[in-house]
């Protein structure tokens, strides 16, 4: 989703947050190993005289691997050798049997892990009922935690590592795009295991994973509550909105009406508040209280204004602040990677591994690519021209600026008729999927393969695409339903999990080697799911592309990343100062984030949008629930914008989405190039950005 995904690689999961990990958990990787050399020496004269010099590397280099993972519980030196003369491959015919067969079984038992998984977090994660006490439990539960360690207890893990190569992520630049399909499917069998964290460390990341989610799930405002300076009620009765989803979709969908900078000004205010923790926590998800959030004060709301299905709250006006818990939850998040960090000696902050081996992009590349956008000089011309748009100057808010869209053609409400007529529940968007793949361009028998294979569920949070990993399962699509009806922000962020949902069948369903399931990292889900996203207008029937739409496009693609990428910046400074502060509290480390979040602000925003020292770029929820996860969104963008020039020039988008979807987990530049042509950058947004503003 434009929000979410769980397109999580095993390396990301290595660096995701748990909390209050044991100390005793906390040792080093090498607790318990052994001095294998004597054995190793031995072993690898023997195999080179039994098998032959031309296998020297190949012996001296599985060797090193599994005696580097090899701990006493896995026997002493005589159990190593015996294992590595019994598992030493040599004939090409059962190097690639051994490849299939890891292939075969690795597949069946991610894909019921996640099956698990999925059941356990269904309560917490799904709109079917109140979530019980034991839920959060449940959905902590990982059934996963325990399988790497069970697969180098049982040898398996041992058994890859002593045939097949390792590589650093700088190999894989140099080499890949040379490697056979079969060679990128070893690479990702051997890299699953370069590392051997313990499952505890594994079960408190989900645990406090789950913990987070579902704090973000139950942030919801509802607006009706919420006054202007002045007092005033601005929100239709019943809005709930969800942070910082809801609220940010609300500032773009109120550029369609006049009056609606006075409710994005209030937004605007109530996200400063959210992300300096000067919120009362008693507003948050309760309709009982008036709030306004400019003077703070907070009063029990009139009983004539309370909605008829309000849930119970209590009423009482209580303006404490939230207790720092937004803070508290990251920084758990951080202690949680550093109990990981011992066991990944190639990648051993949660940031390395975040870019090295869940983007396989390097974090200062990508880092030049979010300066040379936000410092373009194409930045103060597009919010020239936005400022000329709205006639006015132009304000913090209007980083969401959403009128280059066609949406701004119409009201918010407008479009919500218009999507709770066709959507009253989940499953009516289920039964529309065939005719809305078929107006995307997908053959009616691919709209209805696929179709046929993506699950839709009511969900509790704002909505995601959550992946299955073995044939025979199918994708979910979770989408939010109000009462009424899927209201238009609940639609447009459908048809964004409905772009993932369809990458999800292609990569699955359709690639050639199951180890190379999914797409490079998840940028590029993203980036396809923006595809989709993008054409939601078009699949209601409301707009038909044109060269002004397309000029349009452009423009709102620059101005979309160019405000993410500042987020994205934010999200990785804060982990780097939790690095360098491993003692902070949750007070030190919300003072931290605000001023990050002002000083990027002040920076690349404020000559631009104006207003010193605003905290807006630290409302993003991703920081809590998704640690360093939103640097994906503006790679995204970049790759979605490549796609679409791409798309522009190869006709329908249905053949092309496929063939592109179903490439694999390989390498981003060589994804790209496979896709497109050209390897990822920002370029050609800022090229065509150019062409845009010049009328070209």
């Amino acid at each position: 989703m434009a929000q979410r995904t769980f397109r999580l690689c095993a390396a990301l999961l290595v660096a995701a947050p748990l909390v209050g990990v044991a100390r005793a958990d906390r040792g080093t990787p090498t607790e318990g190993a052994m001095d294998l050399a004597r054995e190793k020496d031995t072993l690898e004269q023997e195999l080179i005289a039994k098998h032959g010099a031309s296998q020297r590397e190949r012996v001296h280099r599985g060797l090193a691997q599994v005696a580097a993972q090899w701990r006493r519980s896995d026997g002493d030196g005589a159990a190593f050798s015996a294992f590595v003369r019994r598992h030493f491959l040599v004939e090409e015919r059962d190097l690639a049997a051994t490849l299939a067969r890891f292939e075969e079984e690795l597949e069946q038992i991610d894909g019921h892990e996640n099956e698990i998984g999925r059941a356990l977090r269904r309560p917490q994660e799904l709109d079917i009922g109140p979530v019980l006490a034991v839920d959060p439990l449940f959905a902590a539960l990982d059934p996963s935690a325990h399988m790497i360690e069970d697969l180098f207890q049982s040898k398996l893990a041992f058994a890859v590592l002593l045939n097949f190569p390792l590589t650093t992520l700088e190999e894989r630049l140099r080499e890949g795009p040379s490697w056979s399909r079969a060679r990128w499917a070893e690479d990702r069998l051997a890299n699953r295991f370069a590392r051997r964290v313990p499952a505890p460390v594994q079960q408190e990341i989900t645990r406090a994973g789950a913990a987070a989610d579902l704090y973000i799930a139950d942030y919801n405002l509802w607006m009706h509550h919420v006054l202007s300076e002045q007092g005033e009620r601005l929100f239709p009765s019943g809005m709930r909105l969800i942070s910082h989803w809801n609220l940010r979709d609300q500032i773009k969908a109120d550029y369609a009406d006049p009056k609606g900078i006075d409710r994005q000004r209030v937004i605007a205010r109530l996200m400063d508040r959210i992300v300096t923790q000067s919120i009362p926590g008693a507003v948050i998800d309760n309709p009982r209280l008036d709030w306004n959030p400019f003077t703070n004060q907070v009063n029990p709301s009139p009983p004539s204004e309370i909605e008829a299905n309000a849930p119970d709250r209590p009423a009482k006006a209580d303006g404490s602040p939230e207790p720092d818990t937004r803070y508290s939850l990251l920084l758990a998040n951080y202690h949680a990677a550093r109990a990981a960090d011992p066991y990944s000696p190639t990648a051993p902050t949660a940031i390395a591994r975040s870019f090295d081996l869940g983007r396989e992009i390097p974090e200062e590349r990508l880092k030049a690519m979010l300066v040379e956008v936000l410092t373009s000089p194409l930045a103060p011309r597009v919010a020239a021209l936005i400022e000329q748009r709205l006639g006015r100057k132009l304000e913090p808010h209007d980083l969401w600026y959403a009128g280059f869209q066609g949406r701004a053609k119409f009201t918010e409400s407008q479009l919500d008729e218009i999507t709770r007529k066709r959507y009253p529940t989940a499953q009516s968007f289920a039964a529309d999927m065939p005719r809305i793949l078929e107006s995307l361009g997908f053959s009616r028998e691919r709209a209805k393969y696929l179709a046929e294979h993506i699950v839709v569920d009511p969900s509790r949070g704002a909505g995601h695409a959550l992946q299955a990993n073995r044939r025979g399962d199918l994708p979910h699509l979770r989408t939010r339903v109000e009462k009424g009806g899927m209201d238009y922000k609940g639609y447009n962020i459908a048809v964004h999990e409905l772009g993932h949902n369809v990458e999800q069948v292609f990569s699955l369903y359709d690639v050639d080697h199951t180890l190379l399931q999914g797409v490079p990292n998840n940028a590029f889900t993203e980036a396809l799911a923006f595809v989709f996203q993008s054409r939601d207008l078009e699949i209601l029937g409301l707009q038909k592309p044109d060269a002004e739409s397309e000029r349009l496009r452009v423009l709102n693609d620059f101005w979309a990343t160019f405000e993410i990428a500042g987020v994205a910046l934010v999200d990785v400074t804060v982990w780097h100062w939790m690095y360098d502060h491993p003692n902070a509290s949750p007070a030190e480390l919300r003072d931290a984030t605000v001023a990050i979040a002002r000083d990027m602000w002040n920076r690349y925003y404020a000559p631009i949008l104006g207003h010193q020292d605003t905290a807006l770029l630290g409302i993003y929820s991703h920081m809590i629930s998704y640690p360093l996860y939103l640097s994906d969104y503006p790679l995204g963008h970049l790759i979605a914008f490549q796609i679409e020039e791409h798309l522009r020039h190869k006709g329908p988008l249905g053949a092309e989405f496929e063939r592109m979807a179903k490439f694999g987990a390989v390498t981003p530049d060589l994804w790209m190039i496979h896709a497109t042509g050209a390897p990822v950058g920002p370029r050609p947004l800022l090229k065509a950005t150019e062409a845009a503003l010049s009328g070209k």
